[in-house]
This record gives structure tokens, sequence and C-alpha cells, in this order.
């Protein structure tokens, strides 16, 4: 692995019902899933886990299609792909770690699917943070100029045809490296060693379909099972982050975004731009921790 986390952190492989999820745990005390968002892998999280893990036990995975993780190949729908297929995934995940009941943090892809995991299974999730998004159909029905240019590659990546996965997969190290730089303002800079590991992962073709499966199906199935869930709201507390100078950050009121959607929201903008973890570690845990704490 290109980045370590502490030796105390156990490295395991979980059959979560036939798609192997690769993860890391450490710490002691009430469990906590961190997810991590799009490129990257559960090494998004390597400042800020060790941290939480003075009180928590901290639980990252690569999400099923990155990093690590099975990457099983899209089909005509995009189910595989689904944030539904993806939190059922962690939920056997924390089950099969011997969690009944736990804390979600979710940044960008992974926020997504810690909210779908939240609707899906209420009596798992005892709180939920999300970093840097608004629900996936907010964004999609209040999309405008700003939103097409500012999140291209929602519908880039959404393209069929192998378009996508034609041209990444030309120069994947390219396509991870002017993604990331683009939505990166302040703070601390990305680890060399973490960007190595990104790009390691999504050098896989099979890494790539799948991510453009995730962006097919959040146009597609995902709006499906919100649009069955509108009117539902998070029955637990949630806690919204944002960058200051990220996209949310400049274009949504967040806070009153996420009220819309959960009954319990908190929540703040973080000094930096889209990678929060990265950007801010110790601010990101202690809000996390403040969090998590008391709830």
């Amino acid at each position: 692995m290109g980045v370590p986390l502490p030796s105390s952190f156990a490295r395991r492989s979980i059959d979560a019902g036939g798609v192997r999820i690769n993860c890391a745990v450490g710490g002691s005390g009430p469990p906590l899933l961190l997810l991590h968002g799009y490129p990257q892998t559960h090494l998004i999280w390597h400042h800020v886990a060790p941290l939480l893990a003075a009180e928590h036990t901290v639980v990252l995975t690569d999400l099923r299609g990155y990093g690590d993780s099975d990457k099983p190949a899209p089909g005509p729908d995009d189910a595989e792909y689904s944030k539904r297929a993806m939190a059922r995934d962690q939920l056997l995940v924390m089950r099969a770690l011997g969690f009944e009941r736990f804390g979600v943090a979710g940044h960008d892809r992974g926020g997504r699917v810690g909210h779908r995991l939240a609707l899906d299974a209420p009596e798992a999730v005892a709180a939920l943070a999300v970093l840097d998004i608004v629900p996936t159909r907010h964004a999609f029905e209040r999309a405008d100029k700003d939103f097409g240019l500012g999140y291209y590659h929602w519908f880039f990546l959404a393209a069929g045809g192998g378009i996508p996965e034609r041209l990444i997969g030309g120069d994947p190290e390219f396509w991870i490296r002017a993604r990331m730089s683009a939505r990166h303002h302040g703070g601390t800079p990305f680890d060399p060693a973490a960007m190595a590991e990104y790009v390691r992962c999504f050098s896989d073709q099979a890494a790539i379909a799948a991510s453009c499966s995730d962006y097919r199906a959040a146009a597609a199935i995902d709006l499906d099972h919100d649009a069955a869930d509108a009117g539902r709201t998070i029955a637990c507390p949630v806690l919204a982050l944002w960058g200051a100078h990220s996209f949310v950050g400049r274009h949504y009121d967040v806070l009153a975004t996420w009220q819309d959607y959960a009954e319990d929201v908190r929540g703040q903008a973080l000094p930096c731009d889209h990678y929060i973890p990265e950007e801010q570690p110790e601010e990101t845990a202690n809000a996390l921790s403040a969090f998590f704490a008391g709830t």
C-alpha cells in the first residue's frame, strides 16, 4: 500500500453478499464507518482515521468498484452500482464485523451511499455525516449552466457507448490529477503517496468502467429510488460539512437543503475546497468527533 495507516489498523477483505470489500479497521469504542468519494479510495481518510480511532472503532472501506474492492461488471441498467447496492455492501461489512448499529461519515460518492444507507437501514445508522454534497435528486432538479460547467464530469461519466471509459483509459493518471487539482483550494496538499495509490487503483480498466456505471446509476436508477422515497426523511441526526471554496459551498444553502431531507441537521463550512478530509484533516476530525460523541 502507498500510504501506511498505523499498524493498529488491521487489513480485512470481507465477503459482502458475493462482493469482496477491502477495508481497514482500527481503534476502539463506538463503531464508525468512513466512506470515500470519487476518484479515491479509503486512503482519503489517512489523516483523519487515526485521530478518530482514539474514541471509535474506525472502519474504512473501498466502495465496490473502487480501490481494491471487487468490481462487478456493469449491467444494462447499472443496478450493480446503484447507491442501494453499494449501501447494502457496507451494511453487510459492518454486520460481519459484529456491528449492528453504527455511525457513518461519507465524502462525495460515499456521502450518497451513506444517505441511501440511512434510508434503507435506519435501524443500523445511528448518525450520518455528509461531506461536501447535497442530495443527488436536489442537484439534478436544479442543474443549470453553472452546474453543468462545474460538475461536467457527472454528465461525461454517465455518457454511454464506452466514451468516457475509452478516453479516461488512455491516460488515467492525467484524469485523476487534473480532476483533483481542479477542486483543491488551500489547506494541506495532497499526499504524493496517496495520489500514487489513487492512480494505481484507477488505472484498472474495471475500476474505470465501475466508476462510470456509478455515475450512470446516479442519473437513472438512483433517481428512481429517490423518487420512490420522496417525502421520507432521514431519521437519525445529520452533520453536513462543506468546503467554503467548493462548488457546493458557493452554490447551495447546504443546511437548508439538507433540512428538507432529514429531521435533525447541523453543520458548518470549513476553509477548503472539495477534498475536506485531506485539505483540513484536523478540523474534519474535530467536527466529526464532536458530532458523533453527541449522538
